[in-house]
């Protein structure tokens, strides 16, 4: 896998967190109603927005260049992406309410979305005529 593909699969990771917070949002308005559904896209959003900002830092200006500049984009964005963390989860418990279950459940349920990609991004490169 090169790194234009390994970039691709960060940012399907990101479309697909956006994509289980939506899910688990909808989910959450119809068991719990409209403060559960915020509480989800609150939860699934600070995962996703942590994603984003990793995979922009990682992939971005900083990646151009050796082995060791790719590495050090990478260690960048693992830090942009806890900081971007720490932030939303501080903001969103100081500025609002929030319903635990769904708020937990919807961020909990993001990290599916690493294991799904990944395995399915290593099933297919293991399949006759896939991308290796």
């Amino acid at each position: 896998m090169d790194l234009t593909q390994v970039r691709q699969l960060a940012f399907k990771v990101v479309w697909g967190q956006l994509a289980v917070t939506v899910v688990v949002a909808l989910v959450s308005l119809w068991v719990g109603g409209a403060l559960s559904a915020l509480s989800a896209l609150m939860g699934g959003g600070i995962s996703t927005l942590a994603s984003l900002a990793m995979a922009l830092v990682a992939f971005g200006p900083l990646a151009r260049g050796g082995v060791y500049r790719v590495l050090g984009a990478f260690f960048a964005g693992e830090v942009a992406k806890l900081a971007v963390i720490i932030a939303l989860f501080v903001l969103v418990l100081r500025a609002m309410t929030v319903s635990p279950g769904a708020w937990f459940a919807a961020y909990l349920a993001t990290f599916l979305v690493y294991w799904i990609v990944l395995v399915g991004s290593l099933w297919s490169s293991t399949q006759p005529g896939g991308r290796g």
